[in-house]
């Protein structure tokens, strides 16, 4: 059987835009800052060395947002999948209805194992009746044996794996072909319409019009072949470009440059966390952290939209049914706390909710939503101060009557204690003050239409 994904690399990957991110933007922030030059933090992230913060701090890069953040997500592959029947392999494969997509639109869905467990979540682009792209996270490009003796699985193979003999169907992964750069924020529409023109943004099917929410734009320019999605990991308004090869290093200096001077950042893994954390009212899932091949996504963010429970099967379904049928009460919920909370547990009143999957410093608390914790916390309560915020995944949502405080600008909110727990499973030492919330950090803006921002 043809293996289509790449041996474990023997040393970190870098992104294409590696160098030009040592070379040229840290210069160019430093001076544009006032900053002394020194050297961007990394870390190893789908055995890619990835930028976690650059001279600025996660907390400001993660602030960016909300005027406009670039960042390199080169590190995310891109499959592309042709023939006649690769709406049909993508059916039985996928939890979502890929048949149904319409050229030019754009598809959030998972791929589940047959336990329903989480392999990847993706989105796909449908650019023709026959031919699909396939956006997958980092590392999932990766089919290998392991040191332990584990083999590990690229999606592409995963998928080429249920193809039946008598389908015509066609698989390569073109990550090496283009580069991925997301632009996202209210001035992400004026940067991307500064350096590739206001026709990219604009409805394929309507020119008159701006382009739909989750809908791209499949350009030509120059012989080259380009993509824009009105997508991202922050549900603020923003694109998600990728970018030919041959012409990538000019235009995310041409990017970057009008960022800066709009007052944006180039942002990290580490503000990138913190955005889509934050983002609208349930933040967004991140897979190996609140998604993975033990949990099935059932309550998770966008369930409804990534799984149709219609479809007559796919893989991971069977597990799906009968989970379902259990009437199981768990979710991921947003919380807010007086500090980083990672590796703690959700107790209410003494009884263990859940776990905390995630947990980050964040700027894009209001003074009021700290105040809320009533914390003793000197760095909380003041104005300029910080909290964390983070997701957890709960084996029971509180009912309202539960504890709810009815917040103002706010919203609802659960307060909880998030404790470590010793080799036992018992809540140890001091909590942190937190609260569930059920408005979340900030306001989805993603789906909004764009003539809010088209003239900023």
């Amino acid at each position: 059987m043809k293996k289509y994904g790449f041996d474990m690399p023997k040393q970190l990957r870098n992104t294409f835009l590696r160098d030009l991110e040592d070379n040229w933007y840290l210069p160019l922030l430093a001076k544009h800052k006032g900053l002394k030059e020194g050297n961007i933090k990394r870390s190893n992230f789908g055995q890619y060395d990835m930028a976690v913060n650059y001279l600025t701090s996660v907390l400001e890069e993660a602030a960016a947002v909300n005027k406009v953040a670039v960042y390199n997500i080169d590190h995310m592959a891109q499959v592309r999948f042709w023939g006649k029947d690769s709406a049909a392999l993508l059916d039985r494969t996928l939890s979502g209805n890929m048949s149904q997509m319409k050229i030019g639109s754009c598809k959030y869905t998972l791929l589940l194992n047959e336990r329903g467990g989480v392999e990847d979540d993706m989105i796909l682009m449908r650019a023709s009746e026959e031919e699909f792209i396939m956006v997958i996270n980092a590392g999932h490009d990766i089919t290998d044996t392991l040191e332990d003796g584990t083999e590990k699985v690229a999606d592409i193979d995963q998928i080429m794996r249920h193809k039946r003999d008598d389908e015509e169907v066609f698989a390569e992964d073109i990550s090496d072909e283009l580069v991925k750069v997301d632009i996202q924020g209210p001035l992400s529409y004026k940067v991307i319409k500064e350096v590739f023109g206001v026709e990219v943004l604009k409805n394929r099917n309507n020119p008159e019009k701006n382009m739909n929410f989750f809908t791209f734009n499949d350009v030509t320019k120059d012989g080259h072949r380009y993509f824009f999605s009105r997508t991202g990991y922050t549900n603020r308004w923003g694109w998600e470009c990728y970018l030919p090869v041959a012409k990538a290093a000019d235009h995310f200096k041409a990017i970057v440059t009008k960022a800066l001077e709009l007052g944006g950042l180039l942002v990290g893994l580490g503000g990138r966390d913190e955005n889509r954390t934050s983002a609208g009212a349930v933040g967004l899932p991140l897979m190996g952290s609140e998604y993975n091949q033990q949990h099935t996504p059932i309550n998770a963010p966008l369930f409804d939209a990534a799984v149709d429970m219609e479809k007559e099967d796919f893989t991971g379904k069977a597990a799906l049914v009968k989970e379902l049928a259990t009437n199981p009460q768990k979710g991921l919920m947003i919380f807010v706390s007086e500090g980083i909370a990672t590796g703690r547990s959700v107790y209410l009143n003494g009884e263990r909710l859940g776990t905390v999957t995630s947990s980050i410093n964040s700027p894009n608390l209001s003074l009021e939503q700290r105040l809320a914790l009533n914390s003793s916390r000197k760095n909380v309560n003041e104005p300029q101060g910080t909290a964390a915020i983070g997701l957890a995944w709960l084996h029971r949502i509180p009912e309202l009557t539960d504890g709810l405080e009815e917040g103002d600008s706010i919203g609802p909110r659960i307060n909880v204690d998030l404790y470590r727990e010793d080799a036992e499973g018992k809540p140890s030492g001091n909590p942190l003050k937190g609260y569930l919330s059920a408005q979340g950090i900030n306001p989805a803006t993603a789906p909004k239409a764009l003539k809010n921002i088209e003239n900023l």
